[in-house]
């Protein structure tokens, strides 16, 4: 039997419901697309760490992709091959199998964890990516403490953190965790004294190396206040089931070691049988065209996008993204320019009302630079019924203690 065919909306096919995908889809409004996605809902990464530390409740960072894209068809499933020449992509589904035709071909299909080389990586480490991730760290983190409590004796193993990659993503959950956990001790009068050990690993020579040097610093002083201990220039070599080894040699005996170390583009690609460059990402002009591929466009983490602004490709950033997005579904409206941004800045939340901002040429640092932080997040945030979800979870994270029940994956 021949898969069901199906004609993309508005002669638009997108693949990937994430940043890029979802916003160009809304971005074409009425003139309408399909979308090809495995999920229902667009996440926005930039608040896992702080829906893993249960300052937000998880699925108030997801928006339903039928309510973003009112415009848009929805159907779930992934791409597994693509046909440039009959302008038909292949896709499998928990329905079956099944075929869109298309006129315009978006691919959005995002980024994936990076995962090196690693002994032990895959097997022995935590990540953070997806919602999924979110939830099984912040059980994990609590069951420790449980088992820790059971057992004081394996308390110092079973209460050390180790987080690889102090970009915003390891710097964000290593301070929101490290708050959770101080509030969930207070319950465990068996472990009073007892003083996690948090450690943040990194290979570069210092945290945060997307921002200026100078709030870098600050973000170190201030998890360092804490207790958190910073070792740049290091490396994780191997992962077990007891601990990690580093680069320097020495040992840390750990049942918990979170991975945030860098992403990579989506695979697929090079199963679709796109062009790549060297970092596996599909090479597009200023227009996000592919090259050779009458009709295909790419954009997002799994494009190496030129930027006219900057004179650089884009980094794979929810900003950029978003602005990606935004001015490919204006060229697919008819309303053709070349892309070109100029970042917002950068920002990042060190948890107890501490976070680092730049806006423009004004560095924030402290309770400004986490005002700057979560109010562009709350402004990022599509529909105000989410923003007021989220704003209202920050209400009651600021005057009560956090929950500290697991969740069910």
């Amino acid at each position: 039997m021949n898969p069901e065919f199906r004609t993309a909306r508005g002669g638009t096919l997108v693949l990937g419901g994430g940043f890029a995908g979802a916003y160009v889809a809304r971005g074409l409004g009425r003139q309408g697309a399909t979308i090809v996605n495995p999920a229902n809902f667009m996440l926005y990464t930039p608040l896992l760490p702080e829906a893993a530390a249960g300052s937000i409740e998880p699925r108030h960072v997801t928006v339903p992709l039928r309510a973003m894209c009112p415009h848009a068809d929805l159907l779930l499933g992934a791409a597994v091959a693509l046909e440039p020449d009959r302008k038909i992509v292949h896709v499998s589904s928990e329905a079956g199998a099944f075929t869109v035709g298309y006129e315009r071909l978006v691919i959005a299909l995002g980024s994936i964890t990076s995962t090196p080389a690693v002994p032990g990586l895959r097997e022995h480490a935590l990540g953070l990516k997806d919602i999924g991730d979110a939830i099984r760290l912040r059980n994990h983190v609590l069951r420790q403490l449980e088992l820790a409590d059971a057992d004081p004796p394996s308390a110092a193993r079973r209460l050390t953190f180790v987080f690889a990659g102090a970009g915003f993503a390891g710097v964000e959950a290593v301070a929101e965790l490290q708050e959770l956990t101080e509030g969930a001790l207070r319950r465990h009068p068996r472990l009073a004294g007892v003083q996690p050990r948090w450690v943040l690993v990194d290979h570069g020579p210092r945290i945060l190396g997307q921002v200026p040097e100078s709030l870098a610093r600050f973000a170190a002083r201030t998890l360092s206040r804490r207790g958190v201990e910073i070792l740049s220039s290091t490396a994780l070599v191997s992962i077990d089931g007891a601990g990690v080894t580093l680069s320097d040699g020495r040992r840390i005996e750990t049942e918990t070691v979170v991975w945030t170390a860098g992403v990579s583009a989506n695979p697929v690609a090079a199963q679709l049988g796109l062009p790549l460059d060297a970092r596996g990402r599909v090479p597009v002009d200023e227009h996000f065209r592919v090259e050779g591929l009458e009709g295909v466009h790419a954009l997002g983490d799994i494009a190496a996008v030129p930027n006219a602004a900057s004179g650089e490709l884009d980094p794979p950033t929810c900003q950029h993204a978003l602005r990606q997005a935004r001015r490919l579904s204006r060229n697919l409206r008819g309303r053709v320019k070349p892309y070109a941004f100029k970042s917002l800045g950068s920002m990042a939340t060190l948890g107890r009302r501490h976070g680092i901002a730049t806006v423009g040429a004004v560095r924030l640092r402290g309770i400004l630079g986490w005002s700057a932080a979560r109010g562009y997040h709350l402004l990022a945030l599509p529909f105000y019924a989410r923003r007021a979800r989220v704003l209202a979870d920050w209400t009651v994270a600021a005057f009560f203690r956090r929950d500290v029940a697991e969740l069910t994956p």
